[in-house]
């Protein structure tokens, strides 16, 4: 695989309709939003999506969710040992760590297991710091929540002394348009073995990022990539700083529009950075 040669910024627009993009456990799975009230999604959950859109792909995942798993381990300490059986330091775990597995590479893990006595497998303690790193998304403006009654027409337990009629709610924001922000560095990248390759996927999963995402929070087709914008620098360390490269691309209001209901409604250009043109890639 080619090395990675040169620093990466990338900034994903999404479009959110009628949908809950990230729910907040602890406020009643309500729409995660800032207190100025704009819409958020954090960036484990992004890189949740990544990891199954990356497993979709065909690409080794350490950190699988459960329904997901296509291995035999019904942990992380169980598929790392199942996978790590001899090593000669920590320095060697941590690169078979990231020889076999993308998201390690990319995101880092902390491999942190107690040794299994029974199955005589040894403890570890590793930490790898991976090159890729995602913000949490935030919303361009303000959004609106809009919370419906349901109710449960079937009784799952008689046991559990509850009517078939049980009410529940349902939230979604009625519309959102979200930035991703992210960034590559070739630092880290030499340190796991993240390569050109291996951004090339990421790029992959960025533009395609709601694929088999769908579920009765987010219908498919209520979470869309608009548009991927890809900034790949002359250099190692980068041209700009990865907050100039995010902050040149301007989002506002239209003129007139007090509640966005659109993409349309929003202004969207590119400030102008010499000699850093970034690709851009329309979503699926």
């Amino acid at each position: 695989m080619g090395k990675l040669q040169n620093k990466i910024d990338f900034e994903v627009l999404v479009k959110v309709v009628n949908a809950n993009p990230n729910g907040d456990p602890l406020n009643g799975n309500r729409p995660r939003t800032t207190y100025s009230g704009n819409g958020e999604i954090s960036d484990v959950c992004i890189k949740r999506k990544i990891r199954n859109r990356l497993q979709d792909m065909g690409e080794n995942i350490f950190v699988q969710s459960s329904e997901r798993k296509n291995d035999e381990f019904n942990s992380l300490s169980e598929r790392a040992s199942g996978n790590i059986k001899e090593y000669t330091s920590e320095e060697d775990y941590a690169e078979k760590a990231c020889e076999k597995w993308i998201d390690v590479r990319a995101f880092g893990q902390v491999f942190a297991f107690k040794p299994d006595k029974k199955k005589d497998a040894k403890g570890v303690s590793v930490g790898v710091r991976g090159p890729v790193s995602i913000h949490q998304a935030v919303s361009c403006s303000p959004v609106d929540i809009h919370s419906m009654q349901i109710t449960k027409s079937v009784n799952g337990d008689p046991s559990d002394g509850r009517s078939s009629d049980t009410m529940g709610t349902k939230h979604m924001v009625e519309f959102g348009l979200y930035k991703i922000k992210g960034s590559i560095n070739v630092q880290l990248a030499e340190k796991t073995g993240f390569s050109e390759e291996d951004a090339e996927k990421l790029k992959e999963a960025l533009r395609t990022l709601f694929i088999n995402d769908a579920s009765s929070a987010r219908p498919d087709g209520s979470m869309e990539v608009v548009v991927l914008y890809w900034w790949k620098h002359n250099n190692k360390i980068g041209q700009y700083s990865a907050a100039k490269v995010h902050d040149s691309l301007k989002i506002s209001l239209k003129d007139g529009v007090q509640v966005p209901a659109s993409v349309d409604d929003y202004n969207i250009t590119l400030e102008n950075l010499d000699n850093l043109e970034p690709e851009v890639i329309k979503g699926i």
